[in-house]
């Protein structure tokens, strides 16, 4: 991984275009969708040399998501009813290889999480809850789809297959795979979407099940409370099991109709029976990224609305960037731009975009003002302290050595630490290290305890470095004993 902190670092030696203030710490985050191929992957993987070009396509997009210093990736690993990944529970979609069940020759989920560490981005399981597919669909999976093995949970609707979020049994189904996939790989977080009740929720066939399961309140409040308990118990074992791991959703961009929006239209409380403002007040999520995918009135004032209820729990906001395409609003990058302004002087814990392929092909110019301007700088992830407090140790022998066309700066380990730990390397050119300066990170999140920059051999020029440590819950150490560098043709 030498190549990408080579190219991070000639990044920040870039002047800034615009003025623009850089937060320290904050979530800059993406959605990469896998149903359909739409983000990833591009084509199946039949043989050797497509595998490897799938495999290629992700990395090439980890790269460009480096390079403009994202830190997070929402991965779709659940679908409709099917995944990304073996599993002993539902069937592999077919997007990987051609086929369903059939494995395209590795373990996308496994190659993506390694990729996504190897670049200091976490990798969070987006989850799709509770549809499972379109009637064609769910026909084609055999025999192994949720509607064949358990069809007491499902529910048809409108075409389209669900689980029933009122019966017992579907809470134990979801957590069921979600054990499968925190139990099994090295995931940061749990990210659910479609956890609410499908659009038209008034014709949801759920009468008997609410009859036989929820008589003692209304029917809206029993829909309501049959997904609260599902977040409630997921939650709860993830935080026996893996307490770092981190429990989010994507809800309704708009959570009720406010004062300001009286009409607000389609919302997570009323029309789809969905309340994520409870769990944040329960504590049953660290995270929420509202799909606020609108403008204007409806854009700002929910922001706000978010914020005043999110319990000191990290509220991202989700940015609609798919609307830039012309089929989709056709906004401009403006607009975007806008909103990002008003997210940061919010003072919200970052922003999520929605989707990658709009980010990554820089449509209409988004990817390059996010890299130049607003994302010019690396941003640590913002401390999830309601789940630990404990600082890491100071990393020690701090040591630079001048290789070639490079310098070598390392580092060791805290003593006595046996958990995983990430690092950032801090660094001034002109003085004394700030780590209070997002202008002075050189990079973040790293994994290993060496790091490689590009220099001049026959330049005069004066570094000093400082590293911190970071543990899975994001809180970060003392700075290490700053350590000063003349870079000189001559030998010292």
């Amino acid at each position: 991984m030498k190549k990408y902190l080579l190219i991070l670092f000639t990044i920040l030696l870039i002047q800034p275009l615009y003025a623009v203030s850089y937060p320290k710490r904050e979530i800059r985050a993406v959605w990469i969708t896998t149903i359909y191929g739409i983000d990833w992957p591009k084509k199946p993987a039949t043989n050797e040399v497509t595998r490897k070009q799938q495999q290629q396509d992700l990395c090439n997009k980890l790269d460009r998501l480096q390079e403009a210093h994202f830190n997070t990736v929402f991965l779709q690993v659940r679908l409709r009813g099917d995944v990304i990944y073996p599993s002993a529970i539902e069937p592999m979609n077919r997007v990987f290889s051609g086929k369903f069940d059939t494995s395209p020759g590795y373990d996308p989920l496994a190659f993506a999480i390694e990729e996504c560490h190897k670049r200091g981005l976490e990798c969070h399981a987006w989850f799709v809850t509770y549809p499972v597919g379109l009637v064609k669909s769910v026909t084609s999976k055999g025999r192994k789809t949720v509607v064949k093995q358990k069809p007491k949970l499902c529910k048809l609707h409108n075409g389209e297959w669900y689980l029933d979020p009122g019966m017992p049994g579907t809470t134990d189904y979801i957590l069921s795979l979600v054990r499968e996939i925190v139990l099994n790989y090295d995931i940061d977080g749990i990210h659910f979407d479609y956890i609410r009740y499908p659009e038209n929720a008034e014709t949801f066939p759920d009468k008997e099940t609410y009859n036989r399961y929820g008589s003692t309140e209304g029917l809206t409040a029993w829909r309501r409370n049959n997904i609260n308990q599902m977040v409630t118990r997921i939650y709860d074992w993830v935080k026996q099991v893996k307490p770092w791991v981190q429990v989010s959703s994507s809800p309704l961009g708009k959570y009720n109709r406010i004062p300001r929006v009286p009409n607000a239209g389609w919302t997570a409380f009323e029309t789809v029976h969905q309340d994520p403002q409870f769990w944040l007040r329960q504590g049953k999520h660290d995270m929420i990224a509202p799909m606020m995918y609108y403008k204007y009135d409806d854009f700002y004032p929910f922001v706000n609305n978010w914020a005043d209820n999110s319990n000191g729990r990290l509220f991202v906001p989700g940015l609609g960037v798919y609307r830039l395409r012309e089929s989709d609003g056709n906004w401009s990058v403006k607009d975007i731009i806008e909103q990002l302004d008003y997210t940061r002087s919010s003072k919200v814990a970052g922003c999520a975009f929605f989707r990658g392929t709009q980010v990554l092909d820089n449509t209409k110019g988004l990817y390059e003002v996010l890299k130049n301007k607003y994302f010019k700088h690396p941003a640590l992830l913002p401390p999830l302290t309601w789940l630990s407090k404990e600082r890491p140790g100071i990393p020690s022998d701090i040591k630079v050595e001048k290789i070639g066309k490079e310098l070598k700066i390392s580092w060791k380990k805290p003593e006595n630490i046996n958990q995983p730990l990430t690092y950032t390397l801090y660094y001034s050119k002109t003085g004394t290290v700030s780590i209070n300066r997002a202008q002075n990170i050189l990079a973040t999140n790293l994994r290993a305890t060496e790091v490689f920059i590009t220099i001049d051999p026959d330049k005069e020029e004066e570094f000093s470095f400082r590293v911190t440590a970071s543990n899975r819950y994001h809180i970060e150490s003392k700075p290490s004993s700053e350590v000063y560098y003349y870079l000189s043709k001559y030998s010292k």
